[in-house]
């Protein structure tokens, strides 16, 4: 008997590290960017792709805060899930998580399809901090793992293609300003997962958006495509064409690299990960999805270190395989206004032995090029249901815009009981005219910085806040100087100054005024100190996250007496994070006290919130001693010399 497709609410608990609060200073500073080419080198790209790897790239991260609360102290925690399943495969949606897929479970065989990852453990890959491995991800908005990894999704049961149903995930991503929405169908007795992916631009005006399905496959299994060549970007940080190297090699690479695929126009997309005997995952999607492309770690320590420090002991590494709207993940495309951009995805099981012809062989007798096609046409005709059932709730933002321009999005519903208390002010600009003054005194929410919302703050009442705020947007547009000069104006009646001196002081630094910077940090910090009324979770993340940067630029003009006065009051539970014995191993060096910092290092520490890329703790070490790096801190992604 087949049993027809069900979507139900399951709860799975694993070991978690706890995410914690956001942090709450604006990020006014560009973002890190491991992926980026040089312009000198894209002479040699092809035009189209040389004009998208130069179209849009994100400057700000604004209007997203940064998600680096989080530790690495794990316990069992509850997860909510959402099942759809058949009677052939049972696939695990993590509805607050961005909606992974964590789990691809094929019942007839009793294999995993995916790598799925024992534990959930933050670490700082999103382009905005929090991000966990394993499973497959949905990464909109610009090159690199979304800002939405660790946020939660709208999410509810829509009415499937050929009936049953289907689970809708949907959210407005901030940094671009767009919904998109990913519908997942298992049609009945299929083998495969069926996605179709929708991104649509309400505005006046083109945006550049962004597509990859990252999908964790164990990292044993071989990876085929039907692809001779491939773009390659390793630490050498540069785009070159190479033959596509078999997958054996790729893993024994000492370093991290990326491998985006060459499909011929007019081949199927497909990408497989196989065991060695042949078992696996294949993706496969409709033309629109043309970009293919491996991520392997490297062979490497720092490699190695990297795939320990995402998951637990015992615990095999990984592989990614992606798909992607671009051939490259440098590359941005153009969605022309008040229009959308849409396709399908299917994953499932094949079996094939190791050769690309063959697999694409096989895939097409499991699962027809036309009938993928068919299918895509078939959902076309849903991407519009209204929701039947929502199953999880995501956040106000989406709510807010629809409400501020009146828009239509038929099928992802951004309803107004969804507003929460961080939408609660610019509701109030929308419908009033003036940005509320707050009733008692917190660090200030989120920061708006469309255009819209600029010309609002730009006429309501000037209010410290206000000011405040029009200063992050007008910084955000590239105004440079008018946002100092906004932020100068509420310094003379705010009832708290370090927000205004922090902004200030960052621009200080950007325009080369270390020492000035310095001073406005000091002078933030002693303020938050005299204002922060209790020790809970947004004073004592406001009080780190200040007090981290005003140690850093107090230390960069060697005023170690005053970056000491800040470490010492700091919480307790601050100065014990990894991150800041990191940074008390620097103040200890910078007083000339190198062997106690050697301490520091040798007592261990871990920096949750380390970044991919990043070599803080390599370099720290190196100007200590002339020891070898301990394997436990070598995180290195590319050779010394690099």
């Amino acid at each position: 008997m087949v049993i027809v497709t069900t979507i139900r609410r399951e709860v799975l608990t694993l070991p978690a590290a706890e995410l914690g609060p956001d942090n709450p200073l604006p990020p006014l500073r560009p973002p890190h960017e491991v992926h980026r080419v040089e312009d000198r080198d894209r002479d040699d790209l092809p035009r189209d792709m040389a004009r998208q790897v130069g179209y849009g790239p994100l400057r700000s991260l604004l209007p997203v805060r940064v998600r680096d609360g989080y530790g690495r102290s794990r316990a069992p925690r509850d997860i909510d899930t959402l099942v759809i399943e058949n009677d052939r495969l049972r696939a695990t949606v993590l509805p607050g998580l961005g909606g992974r897929l964590a789990s691809l479970f094929h019942k007839p065989t009793g294999r995993e399809l995916l790598y799925r990852n024992p534990v959930l453990q933050p670490a700082n890959f999103a382009l905005n901090g929090a991000w966990f491995s394993g499973g497959v991800e949905w990464n909109i908005g610009a090159t690199g793992h979304t800002t939405l990894s660790c946020a939660p999704l709208h999410a509810a049961r829509v009415p499937a293609p050929g009936g049953g149903p289907m689970l809708r995930l949907w959210e407005w991503e901030r940094l671009r300003d767009l919904p998109f929405q990913v519908d997942l169908w298992l049609p009945d007795g299929s083998d495969f997962l069926h996605v179709g992916v929708r991104i649509r631009n309400p505005h006046e005006r083109p945006v550049p958006t962004y597509w990859w399905s990252n999908i964790a496959v164990p990292e044993e299994r071989d990876v085929l495509v039907p692809a001779r060549e491939a773009w390659h970007f390793g630490h050498e940080r540069r785009l070159r064409k190479v033959p596509a190297p078999p997958y054996d090699r790729i893993r024994q690479h000492p370093h991290a690299a990326d491998y985006f695929y060459d499909l011929p126009d007019g081949r199927r997309r497909w990408i497989a990960a196989l065991d060695e005997d042949g078992h696996g995952l294949v993706q496969t999607s409709t033309d629109l999805l043309r970009g293919r492309k491996l991520f392997v770690w490297g062979a490497g320590p720092g490699g190695r270190r990297w795939q320990q420090w995402l998951t637990e002991p015992g615990t095999g590494g990984y592989c990614e395989i992606q798909a992607g709207l671009a051939r490259t993940q440098l590359e941005h495309v153009r969605l022309d206004a008040e229009s959308e951009v849409s396709w399908l995805e299917a994953y499932g099981p094949l079996s094939s032995p190791p050769s690309a012809e063959e697999a694409e062989a096989r895939l097409e007798a499991a699962l027809p090029r036309a009938d993928v096609d068919a299918a895509y046409a078939a959902w076309k005709t849903h991407a519009d249901a209204e929701p039947a059932e929502i199953l999880a709730g995501g956040s106000g933002w989406g709510a807010l815009e629809v409400l501020r321009a009146d828009w239509k999005l038929p099928g992802t519903p951004f309803d107004e009981d969804t507003l929460g208390a961080a939408q609660e002010p610019w509701l109030r600009l929308l419908r009033t005219g003036s940005f509320p003054e707050p009733r008692r005194v917190r660090p200030p929410g989120e920061t708006l910085v469309a255009p819209h919302w600029r010309d609002m703050l730009e006429t309501a009442p000037a209010s410290p806040l206000t000011e405040y705020h029009l200063g992050v947007a007008q910084w955000h547009a590239g105004d440079r100087a008018q946002a100092v000069r906004s932020w100068e104006r509420a310094l003379e009646l705010a009832p708290s100054l370090w927000p205004l001196l922090r902004c200030l002081a960052v621009a200080d630094q950007e325009s080369g005024h270390h020492e000035r910077a310095a001073d406005r940090y000091a002078d933030a910090f002693d303020d938050l100190c005299h204002e922060r009324r209790d020790d809970g979770a947004s004073w004592t993340a406001a009080t780190a996250a200040l007090g981290r940067e005003a140690i850093e630029a107090l230390l960069a003009v060697r005023r170690t007496a005053q970056a000491r006065a800040v470490w010492d009051r700091l919480h307790p539970g601050t100065r014990a994070r990894g991150r800041f014995r990191l940074i008390e191993a620097r103040l200890l060096l910078a007083e000339g006290r190198g062997e106690e910092a050697l301490d520091v290092f040798r007592a261990g520490f871990e920096v949750a919130d380390l970044r991919e890329g990043a070599d803080d703790v390599g370099r720290l070490w190196a100007r200590l001693t002339d020891e070898p790096l301990p394997a436990h801190y070598d995180f290195r992604m590319r050779p010394p010399e690099a």
